[in-house]
């Protein structure tokens, strides 16, 4: 039974109502005694190192509920552990879109962006905890889980493509030697279109789950995430080898002889040794606090591994605080707007960005119910996939309104859950209230932009690899590998991996160059599609899927003759047709 649902029971129960005194005494019982304030937790699990000479705990630690009372302390302690999961995974788009790889924003304003990122998904998961009833009808907004929400990797590979075009077509602004300037607009065009197709994933919200994972299968959605995980791999790798900008293209001016610019700190050629060290060090550090950490340490190894380059790279002279220096003290949104516009080359793949959100969000929360010992199945099980998703569309509008780029559910706070046995939604405002803090301060975010790009890199490769990881998990779980389905992914991933890899294969296909600009702009929406690898296979298996008839296997022949053989005997009861006997003859048999 889900904990969010009282026992079936044909009276009401009654309960007499709570008076203000009541409710002075529930806040002192928890803010003014041990009981409140700590409880009995074991803290010391969170920080007990994995090392092969101590001696593993016996007991498991209490499981915390959905609605359970659990110490202040505790709550604030996981709430900070949950913020500091989904810390990379919310600062990483951000830094690419609006860098070097982006739309070259100068750094006051990715210290805005990354600020921004941070509040804005502070305050859209709570949405997502909080879970509302609208007035009136059978649906919700919000899971009512510890579901949080940061920014769409999904949408880097799209954004990326749309900016090389539109510095190639003039949207935005280069100089006499082809050096790419900032571009506002560029961004604003990416959040408007954002904007408006948003409102595809809120239409899907209210087609029943079962309908939509039956259009959007494992076959169609894993292929999709892994290419989006391989992709964005070529990013952070160029990073950890010096910089994903200029100095890492092979003609590029004197300025940007050696990375990030001639004008850094301790600045040196694209590919150097120290560089790569300094990935390194923050990628060794993510494995030795997997094999080795706490906890604690586990589930924040990627901004424990980031710390850690970055004491190195500071301590070598690679860490540029000029920034720092010079960023306000707080932030929040608005402090700097985008000119909203919509792009049309953008609209296919920004769609496209959205249904694979809808259907990670299914997956997300499915998994989270999971580690929360809530029901996976049932109309209260149905309800929650229904708002989350739901309230994803509605994360989507509101995040471009405040300058963001679309938001989706994190699947690695259920990883949080898992490990602490903790899935009560007071961790999560805690981990909410974390996160808008962080974001305020705006010398952090200022911190965040001035991280190193190696170092940067090393920890981006990693997140990346995860999301491909998760792409094959998806296929290996949900997907039989029969001769149809390997027909599929291979059909898919062909063109995909192709567009993936050589992302300008189509940029000649066209020769169009009149004055048109409609008929520009289509031919450019074509091209978009085309040179996303991840939105190509999407395209073809969900075709394939749906077109390619169910194969029968061996195994199920053998169950269809037996069936049609009874059918026949029943039938003719004297007699053996000749289409029986062929069926259960001994030639048959032996094969």
């Amino acid at each position: 039974m889900d904990e969010d649902q009282g026992p079936s029971q044909i009276l009401p129960r009654w309960e007499p109502k709570k008076t203000i005194g009541d409710r002075l005494n529930g806040v002192k019982k928890v803010f003014f005694t041990r009981q409140g304030i700590l409880g009995d937790y074991d803290y010391a699990f969170l920080l007990r190192p994995n090392l092969p000479f101590m001696k593993k705990p016996k007991q498991a630690s209490p499981f915390f509920g959905l609605n359970d009372r659990m110490p202040v302390i505790l709550a604030i302690v996981l709430g900070l552990q949950h913020a500091l999961a989904m810390l990379a995974g919310v600062i990483t788009p951000p830094i690419l879109m609006s860098g070097s790889s982006g739309v070259n924003l100068p750094a006051d304003m990715q210290q805005y962006l990354v600020s921004t990122a941070l509040i804005v998904s502070g305050i859209l998961s709570m949405i997502q905890i909080t879970r509302f009833h609208i007035y009136r009808t059978p649906y919700y907004v919000g899971t009512g889980l510890i579901s949080v929400v940061g920014i769409s990797f999904s949408i880097i590979p799209v954004a990326q493509g749309a900016f090389v075009q539109m510095y190639a077509n003039g949207f935005c602004p280069t100089d006499a030697d082809g050096t790419k300037l900032p571009c506002p607009d560029a961004y604003g065009a990416l959040i408007g279109t954002a904007a408006v197709c948003a409102f595809i994933e809120i239409l899907i919200a209210f087609i029943p789950p079962r309908v939509m994972l039956r259009i959007f299968p494992p076959i169609v959605t894993g292929p999709t995430v892994m290419l989006i995980g391989i992709h964005l791999i070529e990013t952070g790798f160029k990073n950890w080898a010096g910089g994903s900008g200029p100095c890492a293209d092979a003609s590029h001016t004197r300025f940007f002889d050696v990375c990030p610019n001639v004008g850094a700190p301790h600045a040196l050629p694209w590919g150097s040794p120290e560089y790569l060290g300094l990935g390194f060090s923050v990628f060794l550090t993510i494995i030795l606090c997997e094999r080795f950490g706490a906890p604690i340490m586990k589930s924040t190894s990627v901004i424990i591994g980031l710390l850690v380059g970055c004491i190195i790279a500071a301590a070598t002279g690679y860490f540029d605080r000029s920034g720092i220096d010079v960023a306000p003290v707080a932030s929040f949104i608005w402090v700097h707007t985008f000119k909203l516009t919509v792009y049309g080359p953008l609209v296919l793949p920004v769609l496209a960005v959205f249904v694979i959100c809808a259907c990670e969000a299914i997956g997300d929360i499915s998994a989270t119910c999971d580690v929360s010992r809530l029901e996976v199945e049932g109309r209260t099980y149905e309800s929650r996939i229904q708002g989350g998703v739901l309230a994803d569309g509605l994360n989507g509008i509101l995040a471009a309104l405040m300058t963001i780029t679309p938001m989706s559910t994190f699947a690695q706070n259920n990883g949080v859950i898992a490990l602490t046995r903790c899935a009560n939604r007071t961790a999560g405002y805690c981990c909410c209230f974390f996160l808008i803090i962080m974001g305020i301060f705006a010398k952090f975010a200022a911190a965040l932009v001035a991280i190193p790009a190696p170092v940067l890199g090393g920890m981006t490769t990693f997140l990346f690899c995860a999301v491909a990881v998760s792409g094959i998990a998806i296929i290996t779980k949900g997907v039989p590998f029969n001769r149809r389905n390997r027909f599929i992914l291979t059909a898919g991933l062909s063109l995909g991996y192709g567009a993936t890899l050589v992302p300008t294969y189509f940029s000649n296909v066209f020769s169009y160059s009149g004055d048109n600009k409609s008929l520009q702009g289509f031919l450019d929406a074509i091209v978009l599609v085309m040179e996303t690898g991840f939105t190509v296979t999407a395209f073809v298996c969900m075709f394939l899927n749906l077109t390619l008839e169910d194969e029968i296997q061996e195994t199920d022949e053998k169950l269809v003759a037996a069936d049609e053989a009874a059918v026949t005997k029943d039938v003719h009861p004297n007699t053996q047709s000749f289409d029986s006997h062929r069926i259960s003859g001994p030639r048959e048999k032996q094969v």
